[in-house]
């Protein structure tokens, strides 16, 4: 073959003629080893630095939170009912459980206790780890108790610090999520320092401490993280499968530490159905999910001795009829639009109508109602029809359980968060509706001739996308369940802001794209931020920290104290499920009832116990709080003469209107609502008339509380 090349002066050894040729290739291949070492070396000090950052910010949220709890209660210096009437509700319960097992004689019989509990509910032996999610309780328990720490921590600060210490976790698990989203642990900063700067929007960690979610969300962000990970492309088999390993560890314990798991992951099921319907994801990675989430949750229900709620979620079932719907239908993802699209609507009818078969073969099999109030809230809360069933009604009129207020809107402006939010979802869902109408338009074999798009999504990308705009709808829908996500707002938020996809995409729908603009916008915006949100919210959290205040709760301590000294240890105490759990944890009496509402008997026995705050005889009164085996009622002031909720919402209106009665005050009534015979009988039990002295003798009074002895009749 003839080449050409440049003349030279004179003949040279044929030697001599190659050497520049070798010279050029060494000198090229040594450039190439030099980058290759240089971004080598670059990569290992980016993710050691990243690494350390990530650290040191969960550990400044851990400190944070438990130095606003000090400071908010002074609960190193308060006394040991105080700091135990501190875990408000359903917190008390949760914590006398860990108490419960410090204090057994044995780890043995502190189980044993636990199995067969009989204080909780009375005349009633029920199993503890059955009903509820305390095997944290149950761990750290034993934990403290084989620990030689027992002489410098006592268990109250052991519990609270590990509570503290999984926000660590927390607040990595969301920085790392976001890091493997962008790219850079530059979103990761952002993504925790919008975690700390919303706090009332993220966590309530710091004033609700056993809250089940608090032990829970830590873990279901790890997951995330995971799952994160799984769905990037190119991983080799054994990190696919230390991913997979690393989904189901966090999954079961999300599982096991909240009753409520399985509602959060049926949306996260739905998320990956939809996603996969339309090809986004690989489906393969999604079966292992599925089987994943069962698996879980499978291993849950057996810790908790088969619990049938557990068995009859809908999560089961769901996930299970998609796995034989795929089995049935094997070519979704071939076809024509027009025949895709039929064929995956005829999939979701599938998926849907096996989905109801199989939770209703289950329930009726298990004769499982104790999620029916959880169907009963929906219903009314979308609409379907008005409620007068108590348990509902109860749910309905809690704030918590209402809409998003709009003002938590107004908070995350403040800090910037929804804004950039806002910025970042439009076009990443503008760019999923174009991904996903094109897999459907196109073969397989044409999606692999065309991998190079200028409009792409890739698969980690797609599931958070999905992942926070369904838990948004739910946080829209529902207030309590926000904190699932306002902290993944600050993920996808912080992830935008400095991806390389993003900036490229809005960059050339604005025809201004060029590749080194994009990378000093995808740094330089999200420095900016940090630096505002710096410069704005420094100062107040340093004042925060400053601002001491101490718990002061006189009345409910008197109360505590008084029912410890002046009532025998096996005395059986009624009032409402709130202040009975602080009961138990304060003084370790039986009670009638507790705030642990997923048990149909235990929903039809408080309702029967409300009737204290109803308009009843007192002989109706006695007989039901009698047939409990109750020595003593607590009659709450607050409750009776309830200004909180507006008419309609109070628990005195819901009686009334259970109990088919006109409820007090002005205003309108149902037509069918009758006139009671009776007079509220928490009002008219304080004028000591002989039909109530007969069966009622007040023992304790203070400005807040109110007790009655009840009379033993043969």
């Amino acid at each position: 073959m003839t080449t050409i090349r440049q003349r030279k002066g004179g003949k040279v050894p044929e030697a001599d003629e190659d050497q520049p040729s070798e010279e050029k290739n060494v000198k090229s291949e040594g450039k190439i080893l030099s980058d290759h070492t240089g971004g080598k070396l670059w990569n290992i000090l980016s993710l050691t630095v990243g690494g350390i950052v990530a650290i040191f910010l969960g550990l400044l949220t851990s400190v944070y939170v438990a130095t606003l709890h000090e400071n908010d209660l002074w609960f190193s210096n308060i006394k040991e009912v105080e700091r135990e009437i501190s875990f408000r509700t359903e917190c008390g319960l949760y914590y006398s459980y860990y108490k419960q097992m410090i204090q057994a004689a044995s780890i043995q019989q502190g189980l044993h206790g636990l199995v067969y509990d009989n204080k909780t509910e009375s005349v009633r032996t029920i199993n503890i780890l059955e009903r509820m999610n305390v095997y944290q309780e149950v761990f750290l328990s034993i934990l403290y108790r084989i620990l030689p720490i027992q002489q410098y921590l006592e268990p109250v600060y052991f519990y609270i610090y590990t509570l503290f210490g999984l926000q660590a976790v927390y607040v990595i698990a969301l920085y790392v999520t976001s890091w493997l989203l962008s790219g850079t642990w530059l979103s990761g900063l952002l993504a925790a320092c919008w975690y700390i700067t919303n706090r009332i929007d993220t966590t309530r960690v710091e004033f609700t401490i056993p809250l089940r979610e608090n032990w829970a969300l830590p873990f279901f962000a790890v997951q995330i993280a995971a799952i994160t990970y799984l769905f990037r492309s190119h991983l080799q088999p054994a990190q696919e499968r230390l991913t997979l390993l690393a989904v189901f560890v966090a999954t079961f314990l999300f599982s096991l530490t909240w009753q409520f798991n399985q509602f959060m992951m049926l949306i996260q099921a739905l998320a990956l159905f939809i996603l996969d319907c339309f090809d986004i994801l690989p489906t393969a990675k999604v079966m292992w999910l599925y089987i994943i989430q069962i698996s879980g949750l499978l291993l849950v229900c057996a810790l908790q001795f088969f619990n049938s709620m557990i068995l009859g979620s809908l999560l089961i079932s769901f996930n299970a009829s998609i796995l034989i719907a795929r089995t049935i239908q094997k070519n979704l993802k071939k076809g024509s639009l027009l025949n895709r699209l039929g064929k995956l609507i005829l999939h979701a009818l599938l998926v849907s109508s096996l989905t109801l078969l199989v939770n209703k073969f289950i329930k009726k099999i298990l004769n499982l109602e104790s999620d029916e109030h959880i169907f009963k809230f929906l219903k009314a809360k979308f609409g379907f029809g008005a409620t007068r069933d108590f348990d509902a009604s109860l749910y309905l009129c809690e704030e918590a359980f209402g809409l998003l207020p709009l003002n938590t809107f107004s908070r995350l402006s403040d800090t910037l968060l929804f804004y950039v939010y806002i910025f970042v979802l439009f076009p990443m869902t503008v760019t999923a509706a174009i991904v996903a109408l094109r897999n459907l338009s196109c073969s397989n074999q044409a999606l692999e001739k065309t991998e190079e798009r200028t409009i792409s999504l890739k698969p980690d990308a797609a599931y958070n996308l999905i992942h926070t705009v369904l838990f948004g709808c739910l946080a829209l829908s529902t207030m309590r369940m926000k904190y699932l996500w306002t902290s993944h707002m600050c993920v996808f938020a912080s992830f935008g802001l400095c991806s390389t996809e993003v900036w490229r995409l809005i960059l050339k729908c604005a025809h201004l794209y060029t590749s080194q603009r994009t990378q000093v916008i995808k740094y330089l915006i999200p420095i900016i931020t940090l630096l505002y949100i710096l410069y704005k919210f420094w100062p107040g959290i340093m004042d925060e920290l400053l601002e001491l205040r101490e718990f002061y709760d006189p009345d409910t301590v008197e109360l505590m104290n008084w029912i410890k000294s002046n009532t025998p240890n096996t005395a059986v105490f009624a009032g409402s499920m709130q202040l009975l759990a602080g009961v138990k944890l304060c003084t370790g009496r039986t009670l009638t009832n507790h705030p642990h509402y997923e048990d149909k008997h235990l929903r039809e026995r408080t309702k029967q116990i409300y009737q204290i705050y109803a308009k009843r005889s007192p002989e109706d009164v006695y007989r039901i709080l009698r047939s409990f085996s109750t020595d003593y009622v607590i009659l709450e002031d607050s409750i009776c003469y309830e200004r909180r909720h507006s008419r309609g919402c109070r628990l005195r209106d819901l009686l009334d209107i259970a109990n088919g009665h006109i409820m007090d005050g002005l205003g309108e009534n149902e037509p069918d609502l009758k006139p009671s015979l009776y007079p509220r009988f928490c009002e008219e039990i304080k004028k000591n008339l002989p039909s109530y002295t007969i069966h009622f003798t007040r023992v304790f009074q203070n400005k807040t509380f109110h007790v009655y002895k009840l009379a033993k009749h043969k």
